[in-house]
């Protein structure tokens, strides 16, 4: 049996995959991967299906020792990793010998870096997926973050190493941004015209106390009409919700399922992997597509992670 033995965890450390889709209505949001496309495209590089679980490692990596060995990539921001003190290429699978030790660092670019492992991190499902679901300690490994001295199983190879990167070309197009495109949301009418100019022309900062729950924002106060109070309704995630102060939260992948305040605007779904890669006192500003344009955007970019010249040798 091949396993990791964890030296160090980092800040926040857990095991994702692409989450638990459609049990929203029995109060459980999805969780999964802050940076679905990292996950997906790093499980790609190590041969394995997309939504395999991985390690999700946020601002500071952790040290992990490979007794038996392993193909990994790492993938999402750069976390200046070394193996066995040689530096480590993201978007690149890389043969990890057996008693190897990788180290990752503090992050040099956004918020999120994936270690995708041949064979993935096996742990038991709930509600058919490995993900970790912080706030209710459900998922992942023991409901929790990892700490020192956790070992995780890896499951069975499924194939020899074969070297191989992310096409250099399909870096740009598949990065993260800080202009997030929104379709407008279901209370909109509630901000009148001066309320919605302000909230697009403005820039915005992530605060310190945002999670994986949600993203908030400080800015300038968004004043809503004088509608009183919204009957609480269901919630999903890349909400944007205006508190009764002004202030932006973006829901993010352990959101609450329903929610009171209203929304002004969405997330598109081809923008969500880059809530994840957002930090703290990152700024940001949003930009406003129609759903025609937001269907476009996501089959677009799904085309690029399809694409036959997704990988090179």
């Amino acid at each position: 049996m091949r396993v990791i033995q964890v030296q160090s965890p980092g800040l926040l450390t857990t095991v994702q995959d692409l989450g638990r889709e459609g049990f929203g209505p029995l109060g459980v949001s999805a969780s999964g991967a802050a940076d679905p496309i990292s996950l997906r495209l790093g499980n790609r590089l190590v041969g394995n299906a997309e939504g395999a679980a991985a390690l999700e490692m946020t601002l500071l990596g952790g040290t992990f020792l490979f007794p038996q060995g392993a193909i990994i990539a790492l993938t999402g921001s750069d976390f200046a990793a070394m193996l066995d003190g040689a530096p480590v290429e993201l978007w690149t699978s890389v043969e990890v010998k057996p008693g190897e030790t990788l180290r990752v660092g503090a992050t040099r670019s956004g918020a999120r870096c994936y270690l995708c492992v041949q064979g993935g991190i096996v742990e038991k499902p709930f509600l058919g997926s490995a993900s970790t679901h912080l706030l209710s300690g459900l998922g992942g490994h023991e409901g929790r973050a990892l700490r020192k001295g956790d070992v995780l199983q890896i499951g069975p190879a499924t194939g020899s190493f074969r070297g191989r990167s992310l096409a250099p070309r399909l870096l740009e197009p598949l990065a993260p941004g800080k202009v997030l495109r929104v379709t407008p949301g279901p209370q909109r009418d509630w901000f009148p015209p001066k309320s919605q100019h302000l909230f697009y022309e403005s820039k915005f900062r992530v605060a310190e106390d945002s999670n994986r729950m949600g993203l908030r924002l400080e800015g300038p106060s968004i004043a809503q009409r004088s509608n009183g109070e919204m009957i609480t309704e269901g919630v999903c995630i890349g909400a944007v919700q205006i508190t009764a102060g002004g202030q932006p939260i973006i829901l993010f992948v352990e959101q609450q399922t329903t929610g009171g305040y209203p929304k002004i605007a969405n997330v598109i779904s081809a923008d969500l992997h880059s809530l994840g890669q957002l930090r703290p006192r990152d700024e940001i500003r949003f930009e406003q597509v129609d759903w025609d344009a937001a269907r476009a955007l996501l089959l677009e970019q799904d085309q690029l992670l399809t694409s036959p010249d997704l990988f090179v040798p």
